[in-house]
Protein backbone atom coordinates (compact mmCIF):
# COMPACT_ATOMS: atom_id res chain seq x y z
CA UNK A 1 0.00 0.00 0.00
CA UNK A 2 1.51 3.46 -0.90
CA UNK A 3 0.40 6.93 0.94
CA UNK A 4 0.56 8.53 -2.60
CA UNK A 5 -3.51 9.29 -2.99
CA UNK A 6 -3.12 9.28 -6.71
CA UNK A 7 -0.78 6.42 -7.56
CA UNK A 8 -3.91 4.67 -8.93
CA UNK A 9 -4.65 7.75 -11.30
CA UNK A 10 -3.17 9.09 -14.88
CA UNK A 11 -3.30 12.26 -15.86
CA UNK A 12 -4.77 12.92 -18.63
CA UNK A 13 -3.76 16.38 -20.46
CA UNK A 14 -6.43 17.06 -23.24
CA UNK A 15 -6.22 19.16 -26.15
CA UNK A 16 -3.25 22.00 -24.41
CA UNK A 17 -2.64 22.76 -28.23
CA UNK A 18 -0.84 25.96 -29.61
CA UNK A 19 -4.32 26.43 -31.83
CA UNK A 20 -6.84 27.60 -28.74
CA UNK A 21 -4.15 30.42 -28.49
CA UNK A 22 -6.19 32.37 -31.63
CA UNK A 23 -7.97 34.90 -30.33
CA UNK A 24 -9.77 35.90 -33.34
CA UNK A 25 -10.93 32.43 -33.60
CA UNK A 26 -12.06 31.80 -29.97
CA UNK A 27 -11.90 34.93 -28.00
CA UNK A 28 -12.17 35.64 -24.53
CA UNK A 29 -10.86 33.17 -22.17
CA UNK A 30 -10.30 32.69 -18.33
CA UNK A 31 -7.87 31.38 -16.46
CA UNK A 32 -4.70 32.20 -17.52
CA UNK A 33 -2.76 29.63 -15.34
CA UNK A 34 -4.22 27.41 -16.69
CA UNK A 35 -1.05 26.48 -18.64
CA UNK A 36 1.51 26.59 -15.49
CA UNK A 37 -0.92 24.73 -13.42
CA UNK A 38 -0.63 22.13 -16.66
CA UNK A 39 3.25 22.50 -16.55
CA UNK A 40 2.93 21.83 -12.80
CA UNK A 41 0.92 18.75 -12.54
CA UNK A 42 2.84 17.46 -15.41
CA UNK A 43 5.79 17.62 -13.85
CA UNK A 44 4.54 16.28 -10.70
CA UNK A 45 3.49 13.28 -12.06
CA UNK A 46 6.46 12.50 -14.30
CA UNK A 47 8.59 12.84 -10.25
CA UNK A 48 5.96 10.14 -9.21
CA UNK A 49 6.27 8.73 -11.92
CA UNK A 50 2.99 7.78 -12.70
CA UNK A 51 1.21 7.49 -15.92
CA UNK A 52 0.55 10.51 -18.42
CA UNK A 53 -1.45 10.53 -20.89
CA UNK A 54 -1.55 13.83 -24.15
CA UNK A 55 -4.96 13.52 -25.69
CA UNK A 56 -4.59 16.32 -28.87
CA UNK A 57 -7.45 16.83 -31.15
CA UNK A 58 -7.29 16.27 -34.72
CA UNK A 59 -9.60 19.11 -36.17
CA UNK A 60 -10.10 17.73 -39.47
CA UNK A 61 -11.76 20.51 -41.23
CA UNK A 62 -9.26 22.64 -43.62
CA UNK A 63 -7.77 25.40 -42.31
CA UNK A 64 -9.10 24.94 -39.22
CA UNK A 65 -6.65 25.72 -35.80
CA UNK A 66 -5.95 22.09 -34.82
CA UNK A 67 -6.02 20.88 -38.50
CA UNK A 68 -3.57 18.09 -38.79
CA UNK A 69 0.06 19.27 -39.98
CA UNK A 70 -0.61 22.95 -39.14
CA UNK A 71 1.13 24.83 -36.37
CA UNK A 72 -2.25 25.20 -34.32
CA UNK A 73 -1.78 21.20 -33.78
CA UNK A 74 1.06 21.28 -32.18
CA UNK A 75 0.86 20.85 -28.25
CA UNK A 76 1.93 23.93 -26.28
CA UNK A 77 5.20 24.04 -24.80
CA UNK A 78 3.84 23.22 -20.97
CA UNK A 79 3.46 19.87 -22.73
CA UNK A 80 6.28 18.63 -22.32
CA UNK A 81 8.44 15.32 -22.66
CA UNK A 82 7.15 11.52 -24.03
CA UNK A 83 3.73 10.55 -22.36
CA UNK A 84 3.24 7.00 -21.89
CA UNK A 85 0.02 7.17 -23.99
CA UNK A 86 -0.66 9.67 -26.55
CA UNK A 87 -4.60 9.51 -27.46
CA UNK A 88 -5.54 11.10 -31.31
CA UNK A 89 -9.26 11.74 -31.21
CA UNK A 90 -11.52 13.87 -33.56
CA UNK A 91 -14.21 13.62 -30.90
CA UNK A 92 -15.22 15.46 -27.72
CA UNK A 93 -13.90 12.76 -25.51
CA UNK A 94 -10.84 11.21 -25.39
CA UNK A 95 -12.31 7.69 -24.44
CA UNK A 96 -13.41 8.23 -28.18
CA UNK A 97 -9.58 8.27 -29.31
CA UNK A 98 -7.20 6.64 -30.66
CA UNK A 99 -5.77 4.14 -29.06
CA UNK A 100 -9.07 2.93 -26.97
CA UNK A 101 -8.12 5.27 -23.44
CA UNK A 102 -9.78 3.02 -21.00
CA UNK A 103 -8.41 -0.28 -22.28
CA UNK A 104 -5.18 1.28 -21.64
CA UNK A 105 -6.48 2.01 -18.24
CA UNK A 106 -7.42 -1.09 -17.16
CA UNK A 107 -4.63 -3.50 -19.04
CA UNK A 108 -2.58 -1.32 -16.00
CA UNK A 109 -5.21 -1.71 -13.35
CA UNK A 110 -5.49 2.16 -12.89
CA UNK A 111 -8.52 2.82 -10.96
CA UNK A 112 -8.87 6.70 -11.75
CA UNK A 113 -7.88 9.87 -14.17
CA UNK A 114 -7.13 13.03 -12.80
CA UNK A 115 -7.96 15.28 -16.08
CA UNK A 116 -6.80 18.98 -17.30
CA UNK A 117 -6.51 20.99 -20.30
CA UNK A 118 -9.21 22.64 -22.71
CA UNK A 119 -11.58 23.40 -22.69
CA UNK A 120 -13.33 23.14 -19.58
CA UNK A 121 -16.78 22.96 -20.91
CA UNK A 122 -16.49 20.81 -24.12
CA UNK A 123 -13.59 18.15 -24.79
CA UNK A 124 -12.38 18.23 -20.72
CA UNK A 125 -16.16 18.31 -19.84
CA UNK A 126 -16.51 14.99 -22.20
CA UNK A 127 -13.48 13.17 -21.19
CA UNK A 128 -14.95 13.64 -17.31
CA UNK A 129 -18.15 12.41 -17.93
CA UNK A 130 -17.40 9.72 -20.06
CA UNK A 131 -14.40 8.65 -17.43
CA UNK A 132 -16.87 8.71 -14.42
CA UNK A 133 -19.50 6.74 -16.71
CA UNK A 134 -17.26 3.76 -17.44
CA UNK A 135 -16.30 3.50 -13.93
CA UNK A 136 -13.26 5.30 -13.24
CA UNK A 137 -12.69 7.83 -10.38
CA UNK A 138 -12.33 11.67 -11.96
CA UNK A 139 -10.74 14.10 -10.50
CA UNK A 140 -10.85 17.10 -12.34
CA UNK A 141 -7.86 19.78 -12.15
CA UNK A 142 -10.11 22.54 -12.25
CA UNK A 143 -7.31 25.42 -11.76
CA UNK A 144 -6.03 23.39 -14.59
CA UNK A 145 -8.86 23.91 -17.36
CA UNK A 146 -9.96 27.20 -18.71
CA UNK A 147 -13.16 28.26 -21.20
CA UNK A 148 -14.02 30.98 -23.92
CA UNK A 149 -16.57 33.40 -23.78
CA UNK A 150 -19.86 32.07 -25.79
CA UNK A 151 -22.99 33.57 -26.71
CA UNK A 152 -26.47 32.11 -26.06
CA UNK A 153 -28.96 30.98 -28.01
CA UNK A 154 -30.67 34.17 -27.20
CA UNK A 155 -27.40 36.17 -27.94
CA UNK A 156 -26.58 36.71 -24.86
CA UNK A 157 -23.23 37.11 -23.81
CA UNK A 158 -22.06 34.60 -21.23
CA UNK A 159 -18.53 35.66 -20.00
CA UNK A 160 -15.51 32.97 -20.11
CA UNK A 161 -15.30 32.89 -16.14
CA UNK A 162 -19.26 32.03 -16.47
CA UNK A 163 -18.93 28.94 -18.41
CA UNK A 164 -15.89 27.61 -16.54
CA UNK A 165 -17.96 28.37 -12.85
CA UNK A 166 -21.16 26.89 -14.27
CA UNK A 167 -19.31 24.04 -16.13
CA UNK A 168 -17.20 22.77 -13.00
CA UNK A 169 -20.19 23.38 -10.88
CA UNK A 170 -22.47 21.10 -12.82
CA UNK A 171 -19.37 18.31 -12.79
CA UNK A 172 -18.39 18.53 -9.06
CA UNK A 173 -19.74 15.67 -6.99
CA UNK A 174 -21.91 14.04 -9.87
CA UNK A 175 -18.91 13.25 -12.39
CA UNK A 176 -15.53 14.40 -10.51
CA UNK A 177 -14.26 15.11 -7.50
CA UNK A 178 -12.47 19.05 -8.29
CA UNK A 179 -9.23 19.94 -6.81
CA UNK A 180 -6.62 22.82 -7.18
CA UNK A 181 -3.69 21.76 -8.73
CA UNK A 182 -1.56 22.86 -5.47
CA UNK A 183 -3.77 20.04 -4.11
CA UNK A 184 -2.67 17.07 -6.32
CA UNK A 185 0.86 18.38 -6.87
Amino acid sequence: MTDDPHAGHALVVVDVQRGFDEPDVFGERDNPACEDNVAALIAAWRSAERPIVFVRHDWEEPGAPLEPGSPGHAFKAVVSGTPDLLVTKTVHSAFLGTPDLAAWLHDRDLEGIVVCGITADHCVSTTVRMGADLGFDVILAADATHAFARTGPAGEAIAAETVSLVTIASLDNEFATVAATADLV
